[in-house]
C-alpha cells in the first residue's frame, strides 16, 4: 500500500500484520404486498481484515505456448526490463495499458479544494505488481516461448528481439490432450502431450504444479486456462453431478473435458483456477469440490473487446429508457483461437458467452421488456487467416424510441486480441491473490470467513460470469467495476462511491472540511463592457466582480 495512503478513522487499525476495518453494510429489502413495495432498510455490522503481507506469486498458464500466453509473458518481461523499442510511429515503452489496476484510477475523495483526489487503482489495498509474477504452464505444442511469440505475430519485430533471449528458455510442460473436445484442425500442434490414463494425467498435473512451487520459491500458485475453447461437456448424473461422482469418473476414464481435469488438479492442491475460456469447465461437481476445500474458482472468458462494448452499450440503452430490439455481432480473425472457433461445437460455446451478456440489463427494465421478452441477438465468427490477431468486430444495434421511432447504432472495432486479453488476465490474477488475503466477520460471530469459492467479484473481466448458486448474475459493466472499487473501499472502512456530491447540490454547505468553503451566494456572470462574459473560476464569482 502506498505509504501515502492512510485512513484517518478510529473504526480501522493498522497493525504489522493486518489492515481491521469496522463497516457497515447498507441493503434494503424489498416485499410486495398486492399492488405495494415494502421497502425495509437494513445495516449488518461486519469487521474486514486483510492481511498486509503480499506473498510471493506463481502463476501456470494452461496454454502458455498460445498467443495470449505468449503476449502476457512478454509483457511482464518486457515492464520489468523497462524495454523500448521504435515502431515506425517512433520510440514505444513496456507500459500495462489495459489493466484495471495498473492503468486506471479510482477516487479516494476530496481534497481542501473540494475537487476529487484520483489515485491508481493498485494503491487502495497492498497488492501484487504484475512486474514480481513467476510464469510457468502447459501446452500442447512443444515449442518454446521465443519461437511461439513469433509464431502469434502479435508483438513488434523489434521488441520480439529484445525479448528472445529471455524466452526462448522457457518451454511449457505436457499438456492434456483429448481430442474431441476441440477442434480437430488442432492436432498439428499437439506434440507435447501426457500419456497414461486421465487419473495418472491429473496426478501429474499436480506434480507440476507442486514441482513449480518448489523449485521457483513462490508462496502461492494460481492455475488459469487460456487454452482453446472446448465444446460443451454434457451435464450427466452420476458423472459430473457432484463432487464424488465426479471424482470417480476420472478414475474410470468417464467423460470430463481437459479443462476440468485441470480445475480438479488444481483444486485438490489448494491452487485457485480461473477459467479464460467459455466452455463449461466448472460442472457441478467441479463447484462442489472447490466449495468442499475452499479453494477460489473464477471464470467463464475473457470479457475484452467487443463483448465489454456491448456490456456498456446495452447498459446505457436500456438506462436511457431505449428498447435494444436486434443485436447483431460479426466477428473474424485468423488467430489460432479463430481457427479452432471454425468448428461448430467450439462456436457455440463462444456464441452462448457472447450471447448471454445482455439478460440481466434487459430483466432489469420490465417497463421496456415484458416477461420472457429479449432482442434477437445473433453472433457471428469466422476464421480468416490474413487478419491474424487483429480481430475485427462489426456490431449493429437497433432500438425502439420514443412514437415508434427506430434507432440504429453500428460499429466497427479492430481489436488486438492478445493485447487486450493480456491485462486482463493479470487482473484476474492479481485480484484473485487479494482476495486470499481479506476475510470478513459479521458482528456477534467469533470467527472470519472468506469469500464464497466461487469468486464472482472477477465478474468484471469475464463474459460470462460464474456466481455461487442464488446469487444475482451481473453482466453492466460500470456495476461490475463498482462492486470491485466498493469493495476494496469497505477494506478500508470508506462507504461506497455513491456519486452524489451532495455538498455541490445545496444553498448551503454542511460538511465540516478545512479550506473547502461553500458559498450561499448564486455564482453569477457579469457582461463587461466590451460585451463579452467574465469566465468563472471554480464556478463562483462574488457579485462586485472579484473571484473568490
Amino acid at each position: 500500500m502506498t505509504e501515502n495512503i492512510r485512513i484517518n478513522n478510529p473504526n480501522v487499525k493498522y497493525t504489522d500484520t493486518h489492515i481491521e476495518a469496522q463497516y457497515c453494510y447498507h441493503t434494503t429489502a424489498v416485499r410486495r404486498d398486492g399492488d405495494t413495495l415494502t421497502v425495509t432498510p437494513s445495516v449488518s455490522e461486519l469487521e474486514f481484515r486483510t492481511e498486509r503481507h503480499v506473498p510471493r506469486l506463481g502463476v501456470m498458464l494452461v496454454g502458455w505456448g498460445g498467443n495470449n500466453g505468449t503476449t502476457v509473458t512478454a509483457a511482464v518481461l518486457a515492464n520489468r526490463l523497462g524495454l523500448t523499442w521504435r515502431t515506425k510511429t517512433g520510440e514505444q515503452k513496456a507500459n500495462y495499458y489495459g489493466s484495471l489496476f495498473q492503468s486506471s484510477t479510482v477516487c479516494l475523495g476530496a481534497g481542501p479544494d473540494g475537487k476529487e483526489v484520483n489515485i491508481p487503482f493498485r494503491d487502495l489495498l497492498p497488492m501484487m505488481h504484475p512486474n514480481d509474477i513467476v510464469f510457468d504452464g502447459w501446452d500442447i505444442s512443444s515449442m518454446d516461448l521465443g519461437s511461439a511469440m513469433e509464431r502469434a505475430e502479435v508483438l513488434d519485430w523489434s521488441l520480439q528481439e529484445k525479448l528472445r533471449p529471455h524466452m526462448s528458455h522457457l518451454r511449457p510442460r505436457a499438456s492434456i490432450y483429448i481430442p474431441e473436445f476441440i477442434a480437430a484442425n488442432q492436432a498439428g500442434r499437439a506434440d507435447n502431450v501426457l500419456k497414461g490414463t486421465m487419473a495418472e494425467q491429473v496426478e501429474q498435473i499436480r506434480a507440476d504444479i507442486q514441482d513449480f512451487r518448489h523449485s521457483s520459491g513462490v508462496d502461492k500458485v494460481i492455475v488459469l486456462w487460456t487454452a482453446n475453447t472446448e465444446r460443451f461437456c454434457d451435464l450427466t448424473a452420476g458423472v459430473n453431478d457432484t463432487a464424488k461422482n465426479l471424482l470417480a469418473a476420472i478414475q474410470s476414464g468417464g467423460e470430463v473435458s481437459p479443462s476440468t481435469l485441470f480445475a480438479v488438479a488444481s483444486i485438490l492442491e489448494g491452487c485457485a483456477y480461473i477459467n479464460g475460456s467459455p466452455q463449461n469447465t466448472f460442472v457441478p461437481g467441479a463447484i462442489e469440490l472447490a466449495v468442499e476445500r475452499n479453494v477460489f474458482i473464477a471464470g467463464d472468458d475473457f470479457k475484452s473487446g467487443q463483448t465489454k462494448i456491448k456490456s456498456v452499450l446495452v447498459d446505457f440503452l436500456i438506462s436511457a429508457g431505449i428498447k435494444p430490439t436486434s443485436i447483431v455481432s460479426y466477428n473474424h480473425l485468423g488467430n489460432n483461437d479463430g481457427m479452432n472457433l471454425s468448428a461448430p461445437q467450439q462456436f457455440r460455446s463462444k456464441e452462448i458467452s457472447k450471447s448471454n451478456v445482455v439478460d440481466d440489463m434487459v430483466n432489469s427494465n420490465p417497463i421496456l421488456y415484458h416477461n420472457g421478452e429479449k432482442p434477437d441477438h445473433c453472433v457471428v465468427i469466422k476464421y480468416v487467416p490474413y487478419v491474424g490477431d487483429s480481430k475485427r468486430a462489426m456490431d449493429e444495434y437497433t432500438s425502439e424510441i420514443m412514437m415508434g421511432g427506430t434507432n440504429t447504432i453500428a460499429m466497427h472495432n479492430t481489436c488486438e486480441d492478445s493485447l487486450l486479453a493480456s491485462p486482463i488476465i493479470l487482473d484476474l490474477v492479481l485480484l484473485t491473490e487479494l482476495c486470499q488475503r481479506v476475510c470478513v466477520r459479521p458482528q456477534g460471530s467469533e470467527t472470519f470467513q472468506s469469500f464464497h469459492s466461487v469468486l464472482a467479484i472477477l465478474s468484471f473481466m469475464c463474459k460470462a460470469p460464474l456466481v455461487p448458486p442464488g446469487a444475482p448474475l451481473v453482466n453492466a459493466y460500470f456495476r461490475q467495476r463498482a462492486c470491485i472499487e466498493n469493495i476494496m473501499r469497505a477494506c478500508l472502512g470508506l462507504p461506497p462511491q455513491n456519486h452524489m456530491h451532495l455538498e455541490h447540490k445545496l444553498q448551503r454547505g454542511f460538511l465540516p472540511r478545512h479550506d473547502n468553503r461553500i458559498y450561499d451566494n448564486v455564482a453569477t456572470k457579469r457582461v463587461l463592457s466590451n460585451g463579452y462574459h467574465a469566465s468563472q473560476q471554480n464556478g463562483v464569482l462574488r457579485l462586485d466582480g472579484e473571484y473568490l
